[in-house]
């Protein structure tokens, strides 16, 4: 998460700086309206550069998964870099409307300005000329911004609705890169913070035209279909197993992308099962937890077609810690499964250290003794120690409970996937008594919205 937090920093920083640089008359005793018109190039600069970093993570490309530490996190960016561009598009609004009404109600006076100098470029002249409708269709743009992004942090608003309607950003962008391209300050575009914006406002567009052409992820797609159902009553979740033709394998812990109607798009699942050369089959287990996985079990069938999209995840296991630890949540069991079955059929060649131990602890509301059973036969073929803590019957999983199970838990690593106020309980606990979580704690952020 460090190296998040940095990225996301250093993003909005960049932009900032560089205009600084290179716009030195704001530092400059003015009057109000030429502070407003400098206020309103940062704003609208640090909106634009937001939202086309957001519009490239859009796609999911592969290049930042390790430095970011995987697509969840990845996720995790293009959504406060939304946010951020939603504030910074706000304040943009606000410098341009306050003073307005501030004149309006008598507050302030409006300077008395001249005609525009005729621009000398013809280019300048060209652009100068487009200013208003610029301006008008910028300010409809931005409407339509802030309801969708309002929409996307809406987490009751249904997925299907959510897919449908996220996809007008990119309508809304090209709006925008045109509204940017006129009323940026003309002189920009020959420094360095000009060319930056130019930079994003590129790869944005093309990220954009990619989405509407429902083009994203598409060289990472291949063709499955579905070769047994099996449905777990007492946790509510359904076990799909698929065929697959072209896969290029995948490590326990990532997830793909499978979409099994076109309507309703493409939904993230941890992938269940381990890959081996030569095998074709891929297994996702899916816990009735909202509008679309609480119909999976009447939609899907023995034989139908689906596309699975990817593997993504950093969440792979890799450490030559002495001890792994590891915690799951509820649904969050499912990277776990795949890697035992890894280690139960890679015990001659494994790739991790022949001396590692592993305690699985295994927090749940919800019982399927079938299911149990399952996981303790994994557990035990894989030589890890199994611990299940049902809430009713055992209580809630806390630090002191897994540091007095594992003694030496100083000595290990943790890797937790289950929801965000679960681990956020773990993390805390385990910082206080001086365990090293920026390293040695790992956690997939499996919220896609």
């Amino acid at each position: 998460m460090r190296n998040l937090k940095r990225a996301f920093w250093a993003l909005i920083a960049l932009p900032v700086l560089l205009w600084l640089v290179f716009e030195p008359a704001v530092f400059r005793p003015g009057t109000f309206f030429a502070l407003r018109g400098s206020m309103m190039q940062l704003t609208g600069v640090v909106a634009i550069a937001c939202m086309s970093v957001a519009m490239v993570l859009a796609l999911r490309p592969r290049w930042p998964e390790a430095r970011l530490g995987g697509l969840d996190k990845m996720y995790r960016m293009h959504k406060w870099l939304g946010i951020a561009s939603l504030v910074a598009a706000v304040l943009h609004w606000l410098w341009a409307q306050a003073p307005k009404w501030a004149v309006g109600w008598g507050w302030i006076e409006r300077p008395t300005r001249g005609a525009r100098p005729a621009p000398e470029n013809s280019l300048a002249a060209f652009l100068s000329d487009q200013r208003g409708t610029a301006e008008s269709w910028g300010e409809w743009a931005f409407y339509g911004f802030v309801v969708l992004i309002a929409l996307a942090l809406i987490p009751r608003f249904p997925y299907k609705w959510f897919y449908k309607s996220h996809r007008l950003l990119a309508v809304a962008w090209l709006v925008l890169v045109f509204h940017t391209v006129v009323l940026m300050r003309f002189h920009y575009w020959t420094t360095p913070i000009g060319w930056l914006v130019a930079l994003l406002l590129v790869y944005g567009t093309w990220a954009a035209v990619v989405v509407l052409m429902r083009r994203v992820g598409a060289t990472r797609q291949v063709p499955g279909t579905i070769t047994s159902l099996r449905y777990y009553p007492g946790v509510k979740a359904l076990e799909i197993e698929a065929e697959l033709r072209g896969w290029p394998g995948h490590r326990p812990g990532q997830f793909a992308f499978a979409t099994s109607d076109i309507t309703e798009g493409a939904h993230p699942y941890t992938i269940a099962s381990s890959w081996r050369d030569g095998s074709s089959a891929i297994t996702f287990v899916a816990k009735e937890l909202g509008d679309h996985t609480s119909r999976l079990r009447e939609k899907l069938h023995v034989g139908q077609a689906l596309k699975i999209e990817g593997p993504y995840g950093c969440f792979t296991f890799d450490d030559d810690c002495p001890r792994q630890i590891w915690i799951a949540g509820g649904i969050g069991i499912t990277p776990f499964i795949g890697r035992m079955q890894q280690m139960a059929s890679q015990k001659e060649a494994r790739a991790w250290p022949v001396d590692q131990k592993v305690d699985l602890f295994h927090a749940t509301a919800d019982v399927d003794e079938d299911a149990l059973d399952r996981l303790a036969a994994d557990a035990r073929s894989a030589d890890v120690r199994l611990h299940v803590l049902i809430d009713a019957r055992d209580g809630l999983l806390t630090g002191e409970r897994i540091r007095a199970a594992v003694p030496d838990w100083r000595e290990a690593s943790v890797w937790f996937c289950g929801p965000s106020g679960f681990g956020e309980a773990i993390t805390q606990d385990l910082a206080r008594h001086g365990f090293p979580v920026e390293k040695r704690f790992h956690q997939e952020l499996f919220a896609m919205r």
